[in-house]
């Protein structure tokens, strides 16, 4: 009797076919086969973990970067098809299911750590609390992480949106007003948070749990389609690529520096503070997403109900899982339960 078909033994054949087929002197053919992946890189982000983990060799198909400054753009770059995948913070990915965007969710990790997101003052300033927001600006990017931040923060702290003024601006115009004093506060997200209290600025305390702190990895339903090979292979190699650099925030900080010219310091101080653990798509993720949807149609920042419940494929948790179980096992040979 052959054993069943599991998930583990499915990303086995996915992954090691397709290196198989090139190992038997066939790298025209399987290039003509798999059609080349098309990623959506957000400063890099994507592209610089996959490269210094080495999870860029050996690749049987080819992959194709497109570089972006922000989330809002790369939103739009999925929607229009330009792209096949690319990560977004949850916030970002409403706005590109509100525009219509034929997305899904294939992979969600969570990233924890110290302010991976806040709200920053400068040092000097009279502001001591969410509170004493009212009436001020608030500089940050709209429909970014951010943005959805400062909503949450507003609101727990009793304050509508209606209270404050919000400025939109890129992080880069962002820093260089609030230091200025063309705005009072700047909701932001790491690396700019810990730059910015590098360089004396405060962070203002708020209420815990305002925020999943997930990166969705998106892919358009026809890349989902007609790439299927190519993306089952995209996110395994993602996660092992998010577990090296938990276990070397150092060499890590040193690849990222050369591409964002942030000091060594600020990229080590946020890669031992931070981790990234894989997450599976379930009704609990769907529902928290569905809330900041909510929320920004509330506030009129999205001027219709989106349901994203039809942005999401749970399919992809199982070869996930599986190579995860996998890595450990490989880790840990002498525990039973790793492989579990």
């Amino acid at each position: 009797m052959s054993a069943p078909f599991t998930p583990l033994l499915r990303v086995r054949h996915v992954i090691l076919g397709a290196l198989l087929a090139l190992s038997f002197g066939e790298a025209t053919q399987a290039a003509e086969q798999l059609q080349p992946l098309l990623v959506a890189n957000q400063k890099s982000a994507l592209k610089v973990v996959l490269e210094v983990s080495g999870e860029l060799k050996d690749v049987p198909y080819e992959i194709k970067f497109s570089e972006f400054p922000s989330a809002s753009p790369l939103g739009e770059a999925l929607n229009a098809g330009a792209v096949d995948v690319g990560a977004l913070g949850d916030a970002p990915y409403v706005f590109a299911l509100g525009a219509g965007a034929a997305l899904k969710v294939i992979s969600i990790t969570h990233v924890s750590g110290r302010y991976t997101t806040a709200l920053i003052v400068r040092n000097d300033s009279p502001i001591k609390s969410v509170a004493d927001l009212k009436g001020k600006r608030i500089v940050t990017g709209r429909g970014s992480i951010g943005h959805y931040l400062a909503i949450r923060a507003l609101n727990e702290a009793g304050l509508k949106t209606s209270d404050v003024n919000f400025v939109y601006l890129l992080p880069s115009e962002s820093r260089l007003i609030l230091d200025n004093g063309d705005a009072d506060a700047w909701a932001t997200w790491a690396p700019y948070t810990t730059v910015a209290t590098q360089n004396g600025a405060r962070i203002l305390p708020n209420g815990p749990d305002l925020l999943t702190n997930h990166s969705y990895l998106a892919a358009t339903s026809k890349a989902i389609a007609d790439k299927r090979v190519q993306l089952d292979d995209f996110v395994v190699r993602l996660d092992r690529a998010y577990r090296w650099a938990n276990a070397h925030p150092a060499e890590y900080a040193a690849a990222q520096t050369k591409v964002t010219g942030l000091p060594l310091a600020v990229h080590l101080a946020v890669n031992q503070d931070t981790k990234m653990e894989r997450v599976s798509i379930d009704d609990g993720v769907i529902k928290g997403l569905q809330n900041t949807a909510d929320i920004y149609q509330r506030e009129g920042i999205l001027n219709k109900h989106v349901d994203v419940s039809h942005g999401f494929d749970p399919d992809f948790n199982a070869i996930r899982l599986a190579a995860e179980q996998s890595a450990e096992q490989a880790a840990n040979p002498a525990n039973p339960q790793a492989a579990r």
